[in-house]
């Protein structure tokens, strides 16, 4: 029975030979990766999906992240940005540092400035609304790491650090001092842990710019713990920190009763620091169609070149919506409290 089952497909294979390589071939071009990205016009999130406290207060309206999707680069998706004037080409070397990242890199940074972005959104809220937190932990990831540092040391992007020379890392600033107590060309042993596992690496002490480096740049994470308690469910392609600000702002309006919402639906993008300052973002035309497309009455954006341009497209297209230009958190949050439609 087997041996007329395998005559039988080998006479296919045969009697279609060409067919079959005419459609590998087809396959391999429309998939295979090309060193390009493809932005195109994204969505909106609503963080009351993402975010939850407990005895969070009601809201009538929404606070919504604004994203944009991202394409790989492939044969037809390529051509195509030069057809669809809402399509932009960016090279894959505009999302690495250097030519050594990999795309995983680019992928673990973008989740560890998430976390951040959670933290200082936290951070902000809380404080702005007089509720409690306090920090449990400090962690310490990597965050880049210089190209010539990979030739001899094993150190990723999303790496934790534990210690350096058996010492255990309790502030980053202590391993700063460290580095500047040691002679140029000198060795550091690493110990940090990746995916649960604990390993070990050198780094070398070398000088720039009459500095101490190691080559190393890192990102301190905090675990907090607050009153009342709150969690994130962000899935993981939901990555990033430029929904900083509209997170904080959401996280705010959970946490106290008068709903700064209005019953409206509030799309917004920026980053947002420890200090309260909003930072500008890339694609901001795509999130205000984002917006658009949500039907939101609010877009939310930070000043300067950002507000520009969304203005700009606004103006361009006609768009029915209301743009509030902020610098700080407590900016937005008075634009917001004083805003009648």
């Amino acid at each position: 029975m087997l041996k007329k089952i395998y005559a039988s497909i080998e006479k296919y294979i045969n009697d279609n030979v060409k067919e079959l390589i005419f459609l590998l071939g087809f396959y391999v071009f429309m998939t295979y990766p090309l060193p390009y990205f493809i932005l195109v016009s994204g969505g909106t999130i609503d963080v009351s999906d993402r975010v939850e406290i407990v005895d969070e207060y009601d809201q009538k309206g929404s606070f919504n992240l604004a994203y944009v999707n991202e394409l790989r680069g492939t044969f037809p998706t390529v051509m195509l940005s030069y057809i669809i004037p809402t399509w932009t080409l960016y090279e894959e070397s505009d999302y690495t540092a250097d030519e050594t990242e990999s795309l995983e890199d680019i992928s673990m940074r973008d989740y560890l400035s998430l976390k951040e972005s959670q933290q200082n959104s936290v951070k902000i809220a809380y404080e702005a609304a007089g509720k409690k937190f306090e920090i449990k932990s400090e962690n310490y990831y990597i965050y880049y790491v210089v190209d010539f540092v990979k030739e001899y040391s094993s150190l990723k992007v999303g790496d934790k650090l534990l210690s350096y020379d058996g010492i255990k890392i309790d502030d980053i600033a202590d391993y700063r001092e460290y580095i500047d107590k040691k002679e140029i060309g000198e060795e550091i042993k690493i110990e940090y842990e990746r995916n649960n596992k604990k390993y070990e690496t050198i780094l070398k002490v070398y000088e720039e710019e009459k500095e101490k480096y190691t080559g190393i740049m890192v990102y301190t994470l905090y675990d907090y713990v607050t009153d009342p308690t709150i969690e994130f469910s962000f899935n993981e392609n939901e990555s990033g920190s430029s929904g900083g600000l509209t997170l904080s702002l959401a996280i705010y309006n959970k946490l106290t009763k008068n709903d700064i919402t209005k019953g409206l639906k509030i799309v917004g993008t920026g980053t947002i620091e420890a200090d309260g300052s909003v930072g500008e973002i890339g694609g901001v035309e795509y999130k205000l169609k984002g917006a658009i497309k949500a039907k939101a009455d609010i877009f939310i954006v930070p000043t300067g070149n950002n507000y520009k341009d969304a203005v700009k497209e606004k103006e361009k297209h006609n768009y029915d919506i209301d743009i509030i230009e902020v610098s700080t958190f407590n900016d937005a949050l008075k634009k917001l409290k004083d805003y009648q439609k």
